[in-house]
């Protein structure tokens, strides 16, 4: 089964800082210098976007090569990131999921949400496209990640049985919490009778940032695979931070 990529608009939408300036009476240039920097300090701590990575730090987040299964190498078409721009913060749809989604790379949009303010992913293949593994992190604002993990568990329910667009066929799903893996983690597995290996999804939060992995590669419904993507991804999130 052949996934395709997500087509992202990247909005150039620039996140710049106040500036400030600190008037002061009567008093040295040390000490005017001190107050400008604390307020400029105070302000940065405020803005719920001065400490969000960026599209181009998360890509230097992302497993490398070595991480995948011998085999696969990286689609040319499938990497994407947000650059040093953030995008406006997407409210979470209230429309019933599609859970068609979960066949295909950026599958944290059946969330409901569309995606963070910043995000980068690429996807791995091999030759003949019949295994694939997909990577992503999406950062948000607030507690806007705990929403979304909490939306994916809910998912899991409501797409506990639908059909696959590409065969017609059945699929079956099931989730789980999983420990070890950053904050939070949940796991989706997808089966159906009419196809050689399942898929295992895997979204686990480290602090603002949710990474989403998909992997069909391996005899175990790519859960190996999944796992180990999503432990490298985390170790660097937690390295940047």
């Amino acid at each position: 089964m052949r996934l395709s990529p997500r087509v992202a608009t990247l909005l150039a939408v620039a996140a710049l800082p106040l500036a400030l300036t600190a008037c002061s009476s009567g008093s040295s240039s040390d000490q005017g210098g001190t107050a400008s920097s604390d307020k400029a300090a105070a302000a940065k701590a405020k803005d719920p976007e001065a400490s969000l990575p960026t599209g181009t730090q998360l890509k230097k987040a992302l497993a490398p090569a070595s991480a995948f299964p011998a085999g696969l190498t990286i689609e040319a078409d499938g990497s994407s990131d947000t650059g040093d721009t953030l995008l406006p913060p997407s409210a979470k749809k209230s429309a019933k999921p599609d859970c068609t989604r979960l066949e295909g790379t950026s599958w944290i949009q059946v969330s409901g949400y569309k995606g963070g303010v910043s995000f980068a992913q690429n996807d791995y293949a091999s030759k003949d496209k019949t295994q694939e593994v997909a990577q992503e992190i999406d950062t948000f604002q607030g507690t806007t990640a705990a929403a979304v993990m909490k939306s994916l568990q809910s998912v899991a329910a409501e797409c506990a049985t639908f059909t696959d667009t590409d065969a017609h066929a059945k699929v079956k799903l099931t989730g789980k919490s999983a420990t070890g893996l950053g904050d939070e983690a949940y796991t989706m597995t997808l089966t159906s009778g009419t196809w050689q290996n399942g898929t295992t999804l895997i979204a686990a939060r480290s602090g603002n940032s949710v990474v989403t992995v998909l992997s069909t590669a391996g005899s175990d419904n790519g859960a190996a695979s999944a796992k180990k993507v999503t432990r490298t991804v985390l170790a660097a999130l937690k390295q940047q931070a």
